[in-house]
């Protein structure tokens, strides 16, 4: 059974970590008045975080999911984004003891929104950032992809070997390519390689 605090709502912790080596112990020591917490030990990009999950099958309504930091709950700003909706459809607030933001209030909220929408601008000018930078290097002729294994002449030489009868598993061995690539080789000019 939920133990609730004074105000009636139920306080659940997250606590995450990187790699199994690092410890906890911070967190839940910050996280020790809330009445369950969840934790894990994988890295924020890591899809398979099953305490997170387990923590977000477990809130209710009027509880409040309390962590150290944002970066300790979500591996994105989309994540955050998506964390914070499903909070948000299940009447459920957060609260993040570093960064001084609790959704519980209406300047918790703005906080909260302003940091998301801030983060957001910041991705999406670091990918226009990204943009203009390959785009001045293919300009620069800068070549992107994987570069060709087989030159020109290496090429035309597999396909003459194949005509005349060469073995594909021969032709992986002697150039180092997978079949795969023996067959593409054989079926374009190469262009495209």
């Amino acid at each position: 059974m939920k133990k609730t605090h004074e105000t009636g709502k139920t306080l659940v912790g997250y606590a995450r970590v990187s790699s199994v080596g690092q410890s906890l112990r911070v967190q839940l020591d910050k996280l020790a008045h809330c009445d369950k917490v969840f934790q894990d030990k994988k890295s924020g990009s890591s899809d398979k975080r099953a305490g997170l999950a387990a923590c977000l099958e477990y809130v209710r309504e009027g509880d409040t999911l309390v962590v150290t930091r944002l970066d300790r709950l979500a591996r994105s700003t989309l994540h955050l984004c998506r964390i914070a909706d499903e909070l948000e459809d299940k009447k459920v607030a957060l609260q993040v003891l570093d960064q001084n933001i609790d959704t519980n209030d209406a300047t918790g909220r703005l906080l909260f929104n302003m940091l998301g929408a801030i983060a957001q601008f910041e991705t999406e000018i670091r990918a226009e950032r990204q943009m203009d930078g390959i785009r001045k290097a293919k300009e620069r002729g800068v070549g992107f992809g994987r570069r060709k294994k087989l030159t020109d002449k290496q090429r035309q030489e597999l396909q003459r070997r194949r005509r005349d009868g060469e073995l594909i598993k021969v032709l992986m061995r002697d150039y180092g390519l997978s079949k795969a690539s023996v067959y593409r080789y054989l079926g374009n000019s190469g262009d495209d390689l």
